[in-house]
């Protein structure tokens, strides 16, 4: 018993098939519809590449026509430090972005403790860290009593023309 929506689509294959045909016909079409139903299933998973170089992320989103999917691409960047209070931009390089699916990242800070980009205190405002996305430019900004950011890595996930 599987526990999915009744529209799903989960990339789900068999461990194990065994192949009974009567004739090579048979055969034939048993074996293409397998090859298909593996790569179908290999097609639609997600790519779990993080790379500095923009790559496909295996994601397929909804388009205006319910039959055509759009992909989407991932790019990783490296950041450098960001004291308390200071904002901190980075090119992105990106042409012919429609959408960002995801912005996100984490950071490593001199009191030795990792963040999620965004950051957010329940105690203090003003130790948030905060990310967004606007012409050619990261941008991430440390709140004034957080602590010093000393590296980080942000991911952008986005749809493209």
């Amino acid at each position: 018993m599987t526990s999915a929506p009744i529209n799903s689509l989960a990339a789900y294959l068999p461990t194990s098939r065994v192949f009974r045909v009567e004739d090579d016909r048979e055969l034939v079409y048993v074996l293409n519809s397998s090859y298909t139903d593996i790569a179908n299933s290999v097609n639609v998973r997600e790519i779990a590449l993080y790379d500095q170089l923009e790559c496909l992320t295996g994601q397929q989103f909804f388009s205006a026509d319910p039959m055509v999917k759009r992909q989407t691409y991932r790019t990783v960047y490296s950041i450098g430090a960001i004291a308390a209070g200071a904002t901190l931009n980075t090119a992105h390089g990106l042409v012919g972005v429609t959408a960002f699916t995801r912005i996100y990242g984490t950071c490593v800070t001199d009191v030795v403790d990792y963040r999620p980009i965004p950051y957010v205190s329940v105690a203090a405002t003003n130790q948030q860290v905060q990310i967004r996305v606007f012409g050619a430019n990261i941008e991430i900004i440390n709140g004034a009593a957080a602590a010093n950011i000393t590296s980080g890595i942000v991911v952008l996930e986005y749809l493209k023309n």
